[in-house]
């Protein structure tokens, strides 16, 4: 038997083909690292959203503690206010009828 000549064409040698392989081996896994911290980060931006979401719909409802202190003290300030305009027209109404009393007293 005599050899034979390569086929024409381009010839990789089987040590090119596994050093390509490793190369492609390690290009992966730096995909798989760079994936892998963008999920994370993923994660932690939707727990981050979800939070925001929470907060918002809290603000929007007034639930907030804040809002609700603020609401307590508003309607304390209204159940003392009321007294006074009442007793102010109270006031009015017995100096006009002084007044029209003392009209017609005269």
């Amino acid at each position: 038997m005599t050899a034979q000549p390569p086929e024409p064409g381009v010839y990789i040698s089987p040590t090119q083909t596994y050093t390509e392989v490793q190369r492609l081996v390690r290009t992966v896994d730096q995909i798989n690292g760079k994936i892998d911290r963008i999920l994370e980060d993923n994660r932690e931006i939707k727990g981050d959203v979800s939070d925001h979401e929470t907060r918002l719909r809290a603000l929007e409802l007034g639930e907030t503690e804040r809002q609700k202190r603020e609401t307590m003290r508003i309607d304390e300030l209204e159940t003392r206010r009321w007294p006074f305009p009442a007793l102010g027209a109270v006031a009015a109404l017995v100096g006009a009828a002084g007044g029209v009393a003392g009209f017609f007293l005269r």
